[in-house]
C-alpha cells in the first residue's frame, strides 16, 4: 500500500501546476478547480516520486508538480498497473484509462535532460466518487474487476464533425450490458492507415486492452482499410470468428459477403474488426460475445480445460 506523497493542480492549461495540502475530488470529473478535470478519460493524473527522483539523479532541479501531475505517489509501483485496475483512496476510485501519453510539444525539462518521464510512466484516470484527499492519505491498489475495452469508430465525416457516430455508442451500451467491462475508451478516427496502425499497436502493447473493436471501414470502397492493418498488426488470425459473423449476417443482407472483417489477437488483446452501421455492428457482435471472454483467457494463459462435460 503506497501514500499520496503530494497533490498539484493548476487553473489554466499549459501554466505550472501548484502543490496543495489537499483537494476536493469531484464524481466522474476530477479535481475542483484543476484545468485538465472534465468530462474525458483523463480527469487525474498520476506520478510516482520515485519516477521524479530518476530525473533529479540527472541533475534536474524538478519536484512534485512540475511534470503536471495532479497526485504524486509514493510507495507504488504505477508502471506495472494496467488499464482497468485502480487506486483507492478513501472511499475514492480511480479507474486507469491510460499508461503514458504521447506529448506533441516537448516541454523545458525535456530540452534540459533529454529526455521526460511523463510520457512514459505517467498514468490517467477516471473517477468515481467524490471527497476530499490530503497528502499522506493512503493508495490501496485494486485489481480489474472485468475486461478493459476500447472501441475505435472509423469515420472520415465522424472525425471532422460531419455526421453523428450511433454505431460506437450502440457498440458501448450492448459491451456495458453483456461484458461490464472494467473500463471502454472510445475513440473517433479517420480512415487513415497510419493512424490505426498506431492506435491498434499502443491499445495491444501499452495499454494492454483485452478487447479492441474497430467499426466501419470493412467493405470494398477505396477508403476502407480496417481489415488490412488489423491484418498487418495481429500476430494470430481467427477466421472462425470472421465466418461466424459473414455466415450469420449472410441469413440477413446478401451484401454480407462483401465484408472484409478480421479477427485476430495481438500479444493479449483479441481485436475484432465490425461493420459500420449500428444494426449490423450489434448483429456481428452478437454472434462472437459469448466467445470473446473465453477467448481473452484463453489467450491470457488460462490453462483450465476447454472441453464441456
Amino acid at each position: 500500500m503506497g501514500k499520496i506523497y503530494s497533490i498539484s493542480i493548476s487553473e489554466k492549461k499549459g501554466t505550472k501546476k501548484t502543490n496543495v495540502k489537499s483537494a476536493q475530488i469531484i464524481d466522474d470529473y476530477g479535481i475542483q478547480n484543476d484545468a485538465h478535470a472534465g468530462k474525458w478519460h483523463r480527469q487525474i493524473s498520476f506520478l510516482a516520486k520515485e519516477s521524479i527522483e530518476k530525473m533529479v539523479k540527472l541533475g534536474l532541479n524538478v519536484k512534485s508538480g512540475d511534470f503536471a501531475e495532479n497526485i504524486t505517489t509514493e510507495g507504488i509501483d504505477l508502471c506495472k498497473l494496467k488499464v482497468g485496475e485502480m487506486l483507492k483512496i478513501n472511499d475514492i476510485e480511480f479507474t486507469i484509462s491510460q499508461i503514458g501519453k504521447i506529448c506533441h510539444h516537448r516541454c523545458a525539462i525535456y530540452y534540459q535532460a533529454g529526455d521526460c518521464i511523463m510520457p512514459k510512466e505517467g498514468i490517467f484516470a477516471k473517477v468515481k466518487g467524490s471527497g476530499q484527499i490530503t497528502v499522506g492519505d493512503k493508495i490501496e491498489v485494486l485489481p480489474k474487476k472485468n475486461f478493459s475495452v476500447a472501441v475505435i469508430t472509423l469515420s472520415d465525416k465522424g472525425s471532422k464533425g460531419e455526421r453523428e457516430d450511433l454505431t460506437g455508442k450502440e457498440i458501448i451500451d450492448f459491451l456495458k450490458n453483456k461484458l461490464e467491462p472494467s473500463f471502454i475508451r472510445y475513440e473517433m478516427i479517420p480512415d487513415e492507415k497510419p493512424i490505426l496502425e498506431n492506435m491498434l499497436a499502443d491499445f495491444a502493447d501499452l495499454q494492454y486492452f483485452d478487447l479492441i473493436i474497430t467499426n466501419g471501414s470493412t467493405g470494398i470502397a477505396p477508403r476502407d482499410i480496417a481489415p488490412d492493418v488489423t491484418e498487418n498488426v495481429i500476430h494470430k488470425r481467427l477466421p472462425g470468428f470472421e465466418e461466424a459473423m459473414r455466415m450469420e449476417s449472410f441469413k440477413k443482407t446478401k451484401h454480407a459477403i462483401v465484408s472484409r472483417a478480421v479477427c485476430g489477437t495481438r500479444n493479449n488483446s483479441l481485436i475484432v474488426n465490425l461493420p459500420g452501421s449500428p444494426k449490423g455492428a450489434i448483429e456481428n457482435l452478437e454472434v462472437i460475445i459469448d466467445a470473446i471472454p473465453h477467448t481473452i483467457k484463453k489467450l491470457q494463459g488460462d490453462k483450465t480445460d476447454c472441453a464441456v462435460k
